[in-house]
């Protein structure tokens, strides 16, 4: 529990034994599952917490309430890591209502096999809830990034509720720089959705925000200026940095000779230049800085006339972001007949402004001279 402002508490848990969040991303530093109060005239919990974490964060609740039962529960976001707890809340305070949209509700049946259609409050988008001194309004974010999303602004403590979004990775107290841990949350989780996370901060934009308080993370107060800054960057796949990123893979050391050559040239003409080892570097991190970098160059070697596994994974995890905005330099190789070079073109021949470096470096088992001049004319034309 912790005391926020004289209104506003926190109530959620630290999860410090998790290595996979969603059962794919890496997170060192554990992960938070943020549940908020509101004491005004009327009680109101935001969200619920994972489900191992039911009597921690019950216990959590009866610290801050007291005596005195909750009257609502808002609900924002119905996926498991949040929401997995409606039932035990429901249950331990029979009179409290529930509050979320009709999407909400249709979700709680499938994962419950109930809703509780006689304590339902059932809202729009731009609906208020007057709970005393102030009147929560309900915005909702669907496809951020789940439908029935939705977020709670609260006009007198000039607080955003916005269920996953400004979220990230690690405990609500991990020692760590917000911002590699939120860009690797947000492009991993709700990269796809840039479009709609676009309209959501159209709306927001006439709101006065002080405090920002996401379902994973800490709370966002001081930074707020600059956290909803980044997120117009992510969401309109702009680039971050003016660099490089050399994201590839290496069978026998050949192709990785190769990207250590481009990026020496890269760096001698002064530009910020970072490489990934895609068979050991998380995958996460890598998709991350491909987004965040304004060009990018993928190495491999042709494996069974396909892209190397690692590399082929990558793209994979690109598209599926909508990857765009870049220019992508191509290292290939291969022994007897080097694929790579079509086999990447091919895959983001559906992508959005995705322009192609002219100079494609094609190695047949080991950097030639010819390579090394190849090489060279690709450094020139990513440094422009």
């Amino acid at each position: 529990m912790e005391k926020i402002t004289d209104s506003l508490f926190y109530a959620g848990v630290n999860d410090y034994d998790i290595d996979l969040f969603e059962g794919q991303y890496l997170v060192p530093n554990g992960m938070a599952y943020n549940s908020y109060v509101i004491k005004d005239e009327k009680t109101v919990v935001f969200d619920t917490v994972e489900k191992r974490f039911v009597d921690e964060w019950l216990s959590n609740l009866s610290d801050i309430l007291g005596e005195k039962a909750p009257d609502y529960l808002i609900i924002q976001h119905m996926e498991p890591d949040h929401s997995a707890n409606i039932v035990a809340f429901a249950e331990k305070y029979p009179d409290a209502k529930l509050v979320g949209n009709a999407k909400t509700f249709n979700f709680m049946t499938q994962f419950f096999g109930k809703s509780y259609p006689e304590r339902q409050i059932v809202v729009k988008d731009g609906d208020e809830l007057d709970i005393g001194s102030r009147s929560l309004k309900f915005i909702f974010a669907p496809m951020v990034h789940w439908p029935e999303v939705m977020f709670t602004y609260d006009p007198k403590e000039k607080t955003l509720f916005s269920a996953d979004a400004f979220g990230k990775f690690g405990a609500y107290d991990a020692d760590e720089d917000w911002l590699d841990e939120a860009r690797r949350y947000y492009i991993g989780i709700v990269g796809k959705y840039g479009a709609q996370v676009q309209s959501l901060l159209k709306k927001a934009a006439s709101l006065d925000i002080e405090r920002i308080c996401s379902l994973h993370g800490s709370v966002i107060d001081e930074m707020k200026d600059e956290v909803i800054s980044k997120y117009m960057i992510w969401s309109s796949y702009e680039a971050e940095k003016n660099g490089v990123l050399i994201a590839y893979a290496s069978i026998y050391g050949n192709t990785k000779y190769a990207v250590e050559i481009l990026e020496e040239k890269l760096r001698s003409k002064g530009l910020d230049v970072k490489t990934a080892d895609l068979s050991r570097t998380d995958m996460s991190k890598a998709v991350a800085e491909a987004f965040s970098y304004s060009k990018i160059v993928i190495a491999s070697p042709t494996y069974n006339n396909e892209l190397f596994p690692p590399v082929r994974d990558f793209i994979s995890e690109l598209k599926e972001r909508n990857f765009q905005k870049k220019t992508i330099g191509i290292i290939e190789n291969g022994t007897w007949g080097p694929q790579a070079a079509k086999k990447i073109k091919d895959a983001f021949e559906n992508s959005k402004e995705i322009v192609f470096a002219k100079n494609i470096v094609s190695i047949k088992s080991s950097v030639s001279e010819e390579n090394s001049e190849q090489i060279r004319m690709l450094a020139e034309e990513m440094s422009i």
